[in-house]
């Protein structure tokens, strides 16, 4: 029952009647349990019947725990254990403090005294981070080998480079990748730790000039392993996890979770010690309020930003702090204004999109909103931490791992977009409240359910987050990875792999998947069955392959592309060919084709979209638009960047009338696919135009601040070969720029003195010059033929309407005779990357006067 005045009278009757009852501060479910049946018989446990939405279990194990859970009222002290007692004393200066809390004490000795993988259970708050710093200090310090530590989000490899910055004064080089940034191969191969996602640590192993350094890291630390479970991000963790654990490796793997129920099992899979701990500094209750209205949207919208408003301003009252996580940016901003205006907030007039004005109304009422690309995310976390604000309104991204503590957490939505927030997203939620960071030795979690989910949520959180495998789904990616990385030869070795994976660990014993993957794999020209002398047969990797799993492009979703560009009849001209690209990448991409686009936006992107990404256009088009398709937000923002390009040349809060927040991330993303597409134009698995026009495409979307129109590709490629790739964010633009003012349009310049911000040596200089296809003559020769002359190794791609080929001989070439008459192209393609083209496809030579 609450802990409130209110309950007096009953408390006082149940202590004469000599029944047994806890109390619990904020309690606000409203449910009925009791040892006595139907029939006044007594027996166990059972949820009394007519209770809409309820199940006797799911009921009974809930109340269960939480009646354990207040036994006492008062938390156990703890005591601080030093730290030099239980690991070597030369450990202690990288730690942030000389003593270990419980959960902490409890690991360390395995830690330090053992080199065997570890798996460590321990709630949220209790201080995983630094059961993960031992590891990494006794690889670093003892062992005097590299470390790794992988974490799920980007915005965690920023948090955790913050909590190491102290071991940069004690000399240790840390070094944090993202796929926000470039990576620097110097800097990576001297760093002693690397701090990195799962993704750019894959992309960093795919790299071969990085083999090397990599043989040198002794200890993978994996926080958040039960991530392995997630159907997006577990399965490259799987297969990286299934090449580490090999026996051959020589990694220690250190595994860190706060929600995984079958850490027994993960931890045999990785044989591993398992060190599982329940300790946290703080009791953390949580409770399932319920909403009612499910059916209609409005309602339930309005419902559970009414429930929020209600449990933020009963915890706020007792001046706690709250953190209140929605499923979508749109339901951050809503709720926030909701909760600023229950408060006394003026917010007259305000409107959820008004961004500067829900700004200032929400702060002035002491409530923040964080988001990934939200403006004043920054300053919203630093008044949160020094209590200038008392609530912060978020999505999941501050769910795991980002170090903003509070008394209380209310999720306000049990849906991320379309899908369904997993379980342990919802644990790790919970697990924000009551942390030490906040001064608070209790924690207070709700999580807003419709009446008829309850039962099902209880069950959910009592039994946990379970791990499965989810690796089948994209199996022919991680057999092609593997093979191009030299692990698997043959068959015989993918089945071996096979064997490591957690997926054969829980009963999927068959091979059939593997073999078909393969098989896959050989039929779509990504592998290639190569016989031997003795009659056995090796796989192995094709350039397309190398290629694709360099850029760590999915199998399926480039088949998909490539064969959907492939059923198009050949633009004759860029437009068409700009617009065709731009819908097989969005729609086709399935980050890109399951982007939301809130309601509001919906009818603008299809007419965005209808104007070829021309907004100027959008106002004079007549009519409803035909509707907004899936990728359609993608295509839109290629298509802003391919016709209005002076639109990003600074930040802006929207482009075309789409916020800047949804088109950025897109954007940051699409240049692998387009490069995946361009590259393969040497190779002649894609039609000419495809490589030609996206080869251009991409690098205007990757340099899209300098505002590049078409035909700027073979630029933008030459300055990103001066600048090399450790500085090409800071120096194309500048090289760019530079080539702009001075009049240049492509890099068909007479060979000079070396340009001054040109990173390479005249050497270097001269050879990218002579690799240019600025000597490739291409001009007609009656009605069918051309006459190539062209750089030492590049190929040819000549084309007649969709037929075309691939030819690396010099001199006079025929078109296909067949279509003749039809859409005619040619184009030269250098090892190096360089084109250039006669037909239509020459408007990508270079920029047009």
């Amino acid at each position: 029952m609450p802990a409130s005045p209110d309950f007096e009278p009953l408390r006082a009757k149940l202590d004469e009647a000599g029944i047994a009852w806890r109390q619990v501060r904020y309690w606000l479910e409203d449910e009925v349990i009791s040892t006595v049946g139907p029939g006044g018989e007594l027996g166990p446990l059972q949820v009394v019947p007519g209770q809409a939405g309820t199940d006797g279990r799911a009921a009974r194990d809930a109340f269960e725990l939480m009646w354990h859970a207040h036994a006492n009222p008062r938390l156990t002290e703890w005591t601080p254990i030093e730290a030099g007692a239980l690991v070597p004393g030369e450990w202690v200066r990288y730690l942030p403090f000389p003593t270990f809390n419980p959960a902490q004490a409890k690991a360390a000795p395995v830690i330090a005294d053992s080199k065997g993988n570890v798996i460590v259970t321990a709630p949220t708050g209790a201080g995983k981070t630094v059961i993960g710093m031992l590891a990494v200090i006794k690889a670093l310090v003892d062992q005097g080998s590299k470390a790794a530590w992988l974490v799920p989000q980007r915005s965690l490899t920023d948090e955790l480079e913050r909590e190491l910055a102290s071991w940069k004064e004690l000399g240790l080089k840390v070094e944090r990748l993202s796929g926000e940034q470039v990576t620097d191969l110097k800097k990576i191969r001297e760093a002693h730790l690397w701090v990195a996602t799962t993704e750019k640590f894959e992309s960093v192993c795919r790299t071969a000039s990085m083999r090397e350094a990599l043989a040198e890291v002794a200890c993978l630390v994996v926080d958040e392993i039960h991530l392995l479970g997630d159907p997006v991000r577990g399965p490259l963790l799987e297969a990286l996890l299934a090449r580490v654990r090999g026996g051959d490796s020589g990694v220690r793997i250190v595994g860190l979770s706060a929600t995984v129920a079958n850490a027994a099992d993960i931890a045999t899979w990785l044989g591993a010690r398992l060190v599982a701990t329940s300790w946290r500094p703080s009791r953390l209750t949580w409770q399932l309020p319920v909403i009612r209205g499910a059916g209609n949207r409005a309602m339930e919208q309005t419902a559970r930003t009414e429930k929020a408003v209600a449990i933020t301003e009963l915890i706020s009252r007792d001046n706690g702090s709250v953190l209140v996580f929605c499923g979508s940016k749109r339901n951050v901003r809503a709720t926030a204004l909701a909760i600023a205006a229950a408060r006394g907030a003026d917010t007259s007039g305000v409107h959820a999109d008004d961004l500067d004005r829900l700004e200032r109304a929400c702060t002035s009422a002491r409530v923040g909103i964080h988001y990934k690309e939200w403006e004043y995310k920054s300053a919203a976390e630093r008044g949160f931490r020094a209590r200038e604000l008392d609530v912060l309104v978020a999505t999941t991204t501050v769910a795991a791992g980002v170090n903003l503590p509070a008394r209380a957490v209310v999720v306000r939505d049990t849906q991320l977009g379309t899908a369904t927030i997993g379980v342990a997203t919802v644990q790790q939620m919970f697990g924000r409240a009551g942390r030490v960071g906040a001064g608070e030795s209790e924690g207070w979690a709700y999580l807003i359910v419709a009446e008829e989910d309850r039962s099902a949520w209880q069950q959910r959180l009592v039994e946990g987050y379970t791990v499965r495998s989810q690796i089948a789904g994209t199996l022919p990616d991680h057999l092609l990875a593997e093979a191009a990385q030299g692990r698997i030869h043959s068959v015989a070795d993918a089945e071996q792999w096979w064997l490591r994976t957690l997926a054969d660990h829980q009963g999927t014993r068959d091979v059939a998947p593997v073999h078909a993957a393969l098989d896959l794999l050989c039929e779509r020209g990504f592998l290639t069955e190569v016989p031997q002398d003795d009659d056995t047969v090796t796989l192995a990797v094709t350039e397309l392959g190398t290629l694709t799993t360099r850029l760590m492009v999915g199998v399926q979703t480039g088949t998909d592309i490539a064969g959907w560009l492939a059923e198009q009849n050949v633009p004759d001209n860029p437009d068409d060919a700009e617009r065709f690209l731009a819908r097989a990448v969005g729609s086709l991409v399935p980050q890109f084709a399951e982007a939301p686009v809130a309601d509001e936006l919906r009818p603008h992107v299809a007419r965005l979209r209808d104007a070829g990404g021309h907004p100027d256009r959008v106002d004079g088009q007549q009519g409803p638009s035909s509707g907004c398709d899936p990728g359609d937000l993608a295509q839109v923002a290629f298509l802003l960047v391919a016709n209005s390009p002076e639109m990003f040349t600074r930040v802006r809060r929207s482009v075309g009338g789409i916020p800047a927040s949804i088109l950025y991330p897109i954007l940051t993303e699409a240049p692998r696919y387009f490069a995946w597409l361009a590259e393969q134009g040497r190779l002649g698995t894609v039609h000419p135009w495809i490589a030609v026009t996206a080869a251009d495409l991409g690098r205007r979307i990757r340099w899209r601040a300098s505002a590049p129109p078409r035909g700027a590709g073979r630029l933008l490629w030459i300055c990103e070969q001066m600048a090399t790739r450790e500085h090409a964010d800071r120096l194309v633009p500048q090289l760019y720029d530079a080539a702009r003012r001075s009049g240049v349009s492509n890099p068909d310049w007479p060979i000079g003195g070396t340009p001054r911000l040109c990173r390479l040596d005249r050497t270097g200089y001269v050879g990218l010059l002579r690799d240019r296809c600025t000597g490739a003559d291409v001009r007609p020769d009656g009605d069918a033929h051309v006459v190539v002359e062209m750089p030492t190794g590049s190929g040819v791609a000549i084309w007649a309407g969709d037929e075309y080929r691939l030819s690396e001989d010099e001199g006079c070439l025929a078109f296909p005779a067949a279509n003749a008459g039809d859409s005619q192209g040619v184009a030269v393609f250098s090892p190096r990357g360089d084109y250039h083209c006669h037909g239509w496809a020459a408007a990508y030579n270079g920029i047009l006067p």
